[in-house]
């Protein structure tokens, strides 16, 4: 570690240091701005048990967020990662991933949560467009439903992959676009090396999940998927008639994917410099949560 980080001063470190104090930080205020109002509301009867449900349910997950945090950072701190010459510290992919992946639960809960209440209340107070309701419940809108759902996972599963990507620092790897050095597909010896095999495996699957080629180009792959899908959604949506606050989401889906896009391959041209990586993955949040709008605006509502 010292050979490593020889020129590092302690000013140096502080700026790594309050950056991890204020991640945690940040991630308890947000767990008691939850905590903190769903005890007082269900205490009051203001929350139905269904709500009370949720609230318990995204808390619980929260707890187990902390607990995901600490284990990637565990992960980071092994010994067994310096043996190899050369070797660089880093959390574990598989951790990291979760991490990122119980945070999205944790997001998309709510969101979903927040407008149910929203529109529940709507529906209660008869305020909710009659008009609305019928487009809603027509047949002709539910095949893009359906493909609705369809894209949220694709765009999900981009998105996880992304963090198998960072954990390996594999967009180091082929820093261009589209192609990968010669090709647009690596050498075969390279994305499926029996570097990566162990003796119990049977056949090369762990490239997918530790070799930092396969995983930057399943990452593109995906994103291109994504890119396409999210394309197609839209276009399909220009024939179907939709409520105003649809076509809105599915407008704003298709803005998202496009800046997403551009982002992306940004990050990987100019070498993954921090400030393209965070926007990078705020644009990932940013199209999934127009997603969770489109979704929601869908959803049947009872006349």
């Amino acid at each position: 570690m010292v050979s490593l980080n020889r020129n590092m001063e302690l000013n140096d470190f502080k700026g790594i240091f309050y950056w991890e104090w204020s991640h945690r930080m940040i991630g308890r205020f947000i767990g008691l701005t939850l905590a903190l109002p769903a005890l007082y509301f269900a205490q009051r009867g203001y929350m139905t048990k269904a709500v009370q449900k949720r609230s318990l349910f995204i808390l619980s997950v929260m707890g187990f967020q902390g607990f995901m945090g600490w284990y990637m950072v565990k992960s980071g701190l092994s010994e067994a990662l310096m043996k190899e010459p050369g070797a660089v510290p880093r959390v574990s992919q598989y951790r990291l991933t979760a991490h990122f992946a119980t945070a999205l639960i944790i997001y998309a809960s709510s969101i979903f949560t927040a407008a149910d209440i929203l529109r529940d209340n709507k529906i209660l107070n008869g305020t909710y467009p009659k008009k609305v309701a019928e487009m809603l419940n027509s047949p002709a809108i539910k095949p893009f439903r359906k493909y609705s759902h369809w894209v949220l996972g694709l765009i999900t599963l981009t998105a996880l992959s992304g963090g198998l990507v960072a954990g390996l620092d594999a967009g180091l790897i082929y820093t261009e676009y589209p192609k990968m050095g010669e090709g647009y597909i690596p050498p075969k010896d390279e994305l499926w090396s029996d570097h990566y095999k162990k003796e119990t495996d049977t056949g090369k699957w762990r490239n997918l999940l530790e070799n930092p080629v396969t995983a930057q180009f399943d990452h593109r792959t995906l994103a291109e998927l994504t890119a396409v899908a999210t394309t197609c959604l839209w276009a399909y949506s220009r024939r179907v008639p939709l409520p105003k606050n649809a076509r809105n989401a599915i407008n704003a889906m298709m803005l998202a994917a496009a800046t997403q896009v551009t982002l992306g391959i940004c990050t990987l041209i100019y070498m993954v410099p921090i400030e393209l990586a965070a926007s990078h993955q705020a644009g990932a949040l940013a199209l999934l949560t127009s997603n969770f709008w489109l979704v929601h605006a869908l959803r049947k509502v009872p006349l």
